[in-house]
């Protein structure tokens, strides 16, 4: 390439007098757009303005052949407004008469840069308030959107962008078609023009731009050559709020003292709340009721206000109605008399009238922090509260019996891990390393509520983010050894908070650690109805999930995804090495599922011992003519329940399985497989529960109606990840691993 692509202060001096006195949103005329392009290096074909048709055709261009355009902004080419047309007076009138009637203006008149139509690139930089500057770089032209995804790149990303490029699906094609017909291009190049994309957007937006972007951008001998650019001027960035204080998650989930305000003499939310709060285990006299006219209740101390608090409380919990909602936050800030507050009142601003609401407190914290004054951090509203292990206090407000009793798993014994610093919640329970953040309380009781035995160290709803975000807490349990999984559910990013996520998730992989996502509002109408619900802006799908892959997030794709995602993080993470897998079944049509959903794990190929084991099980079962030694491994529904538990046992056992997979059919009658069989002796779910602690992890599948849901339970009690379809886990289990994932762009490009 022979030019130095990069915004420079010449590049500055052109962008600022380009946008001085434009109105925010103001589309660049095609022109204006191009000195940008010019001025951070990219080239340009030669090109004239022409008022009218007659000054048109008196244009000199070099070349056989010239494009003639309209002058305005963006998408001339559905409005007619682009031809190109023989280098002659004559065409160039006729096109400029017929463009003037489809699409009245001035006229711009470019040399004609020979290229094929496939290697035409679209190469842009666009603001966006989640990630900030975001670079995209994929096929161009007239069939933008109609190809593979393009390459999506951001500050965060910033440090692999050829990693990024060569994995984007929509590259490699574009490289595909540049072979053998114009001067080879590589994804050096590429780069080159992705970095000085992103710089300009770092420099220049949202304050001046909040969109530029080129298309058709192609690459000659001499370098990159923009035909067309677009750009759109930006405006005053919103000012950022006054920074959280530090230590306020860290007091939030460890509290050594707890209030409670809204609490009735009636069952309401409070009341559930202050209850759990003493079901977990949290010493009543740590706890303080904020209600006037009564001296205790559930025998925690009562006052009459927020200001009377003796001294300011780790944790306070606000379930008061939305109305009531701001005058109390003014109080605690006013008095500050709390170091984090949980609101869990819903609709404040998000329902029609609330925003003025919502705004108060925003108000009345944002002043207390420019003014230097103690201020609590803020979650919620629209919180169901937080529940804390390592914390010892459970503060949400679903009463007990609403929820499936928590599992205590007999073959794990007492959970691991250090003591609750206060109290106890359930110390025979194993709680994992696994922290639990999302805006929608419903869905975390539903997911957990689907998996009883599992209990998260921690699990915070955030709700509508008006001051603590899902990127605050992402960025806590970043840097927490005690939790090794992040699970999140999302519904939007606030502004900013796309960016923070991103880099959390980074600390978190570079230290093992692992983060699942999913993302509610990926399409249209589902974010409007997550803003009817939190109040929340959803990202565009592609940018959130092109950024979240290429940082590690594990996504998933639905709900049931979600739940057995989880199933497979918190139970083999990080025990899985590699991809080597085997598998087992007794149906055929579960070993070619298995073969079919493979994508990027490796069958492991049995050792002559393992083989020589199988043989010798399944000769003894009478078996040997009925199966062949195999991965997948078939055992038809005619093996027994000592011979399945013998044959899964030798392939666990075999050194080239890294993983593996075991599947039932339970319906035959040779496996104890009902539900009075489940925990009996020698029956198949009690001899695989008794493998749950192998060397070798594995999932199993149990591949019933709801006849045999205690088939599941059972091996789920026993720590094992129970997953109800073949396909869905191998290709979940290689999703995990990472290498389950479709053919990338460098697969393509080493084609």
């Amino acid at each position: 390439m022979s030019v130095a692509l990069g915004p420079t202060s010449v590049s500055a001096a052109v962008v600022a007098s380009l946008v001085a006195g434009r109105t925010p949103g103001a589309v660049l005329a095609e022109a204006e757009a191009q000195r940008i392009t010019a001025a951070i290096g990219i080239g340009l074909p030669r090109m004239e303005v022409a008022a009218t048709v007659e000054t048109a055709a008196r244009i000199s261009l070099p070349g056989d052949r010239v494009v003639v355009k309209v002058s305005g902004p963006a998408h001339k080419t559905d409005r007619g407004g682009v031809q190109i047309v023989a280098n002659k007076p004559a065409a160039i009138t006729a096109a400029a008469r017929q463009i003037a009637a489809a699409a009245p203006g001035e006229f711009l008149l470019a040399e004609y840069v020979e290229h094929p139509p496939e290697a035409e690139i679209l190469a842009g930089v666009r603001w966006t308030e989640a990630f900030g500057p975001v670079v995209t770089i994929g096929p161009g032209g007239i069939g933008v959107g109609r190809g593979p995804d393009p390459a999506v790149i951001a500050p965060a990303t910033s440090d692999r962008i050829e990693a990024t490029l060569r994995s984007a699906p929509g590259i490699a094609p574009l490289i595909a078609g540049w072979r053998g017909s114009v001067p080879a291009t590589t994804l050096a190049d590429l780069a080159a023009v992705a970095r000085a994309l992103l710089a300009l957007g770092v420099a220049e937006m949202p304050e001046r731009l909040v969109e530029f972007e080129m298309n058709p951008l192609v690459f000659t001998a001499d370098g990159p050559v923009a035909l067309d650019a677009l750009a759109v001027v930006g405006g005053a960035r919103e000012p950022e709020s006054h920074p959280r204080p530090s230590g306020g998650i860290a007091r939030q989930l460890h509290p050594k003292s707890i209030a409670v305000m809204g609490v009735s003499e009636r069952l309401n939310p409070g009341r559930v709340i202050l209850r759990n709060l003493l079901a977990a285990g949290y010493p009543g006299e740590q706890i303080t009721v904020i209600k006037p006219g009564i001296g205790e209740i559930d025998g925690c101390r009562c006052v009459p206000s927020p200001g009377a608090l003796r001294e300011p409380v780790d944790l306070l919990i606000l379930a008061l109605d939305a109305a009531a909602t701001p005058d109390a936050v003014e109080q605690v800030v006013a008095a500050g008399t709390a170091r984090s507050v949980i609101l869990i009142p819903g609709g404040l601003g998000e329902v029609a009238g609330t925003e003025s609401a919502a705004a108060r407190i925003r108000i009345a914290v944002d002043r207390a922090r420019a003014a230097g004054r103690p201020a609590p951090i803020l979650t919620g509203p629209n919180s169901m509260g937080i529940r804390s292990v390592p914390g010892g206090y459970d503060a949400t407000f679903i009463p007990p019996e609403r929820m499936t009793p928590i599992i205590t798993p007999p073959l794990w014994g007492s959970r691991r891990g250090e003591a609750p610093s206060v109290g106890g919640i359930a110390d025979s329970v194993r709680d994992f390393p696994l922290a639990v953040i999302a805006q929608s309380g419903a869905f975390t009781l539903s997911r957990l509520d689907r998996l009883p035995w599992l209990r998260p160290r921690y699990v915070v709803t955030v709700g509508n983010q008006l001051d603590v975000t899902i990127g605050d807490y992402l960025e806590h349990f970043a840097a927490d050894p005690g939790v090794a999984i992040v699970a999140c559910y999302l519904e939007g990013f606030a502004p900013g908070d796309g960016d923070r996520i991103l880099r959390a998730v980074q600390r978190m992989r570079a230290r093992g650690g692992m983060v699942l996502w999913y993302r509610g509002g990926r399409t249209a109408a589902g974010a409007t109805a997550a803003a009817t619900h939190t109040a929340a802006i959803a990202t565009n799908d592609l940018i959130a999930r092109a950024l979240g892959e290429m940082c590690g997030v594990l996504a998933a794709e639905s709900l049931n995804e979600f739940d057995d995602l989880l199933q497979i993080t918190t139970l083999l993470h990080p025990r899985v090495t590699g991809p080597r897998v085997g598998v087992v079944s007794n149906a055929g049509f579960e070993c070619v599922a298995a073969a079919d959903a493979m994508g990027g794990l490796v069958p492991a190929d049995f050792s002559a011992g393992t083989r020589g084991r199988l043989q010798f099980l399944l000769g003894e079962a009478g078996l040997a003519g009925l199966t062949a030694i195999a991965n997948p491994l078939d055992l038809t529904p005619m093996a027994s329940d000592a011979t399945y538990a013998d044959a899964v046992t030798a392939v666990l056992d075999d050194p080239g399985v890294d993983v593996a997979v075991i599947g039932c059919v339970p319906f035959t009658p040779s496996l104890q497989t009902l539900p009075d069989q489940v925990g009996t002796p020698g029956s198949l779910p009690t001899r695989l529960a008794a493998l749950a602690k192998h060397p070798t992890p594995w999932v199993a599948v149990v591949d019933g109606g709801k006849l045999y849901d205690p088939m599941a339970d059972h091996l789920a009690a026993a720590g094992i990840p129970v997953l109800r379809s073949m396909d869905r886990a191998v290709r979940l289990l290689g999703r995990y691993l990472g290498t389950g994932l479709p053919r990338t762009g460098a697969d393509l490009l080493d084609r």
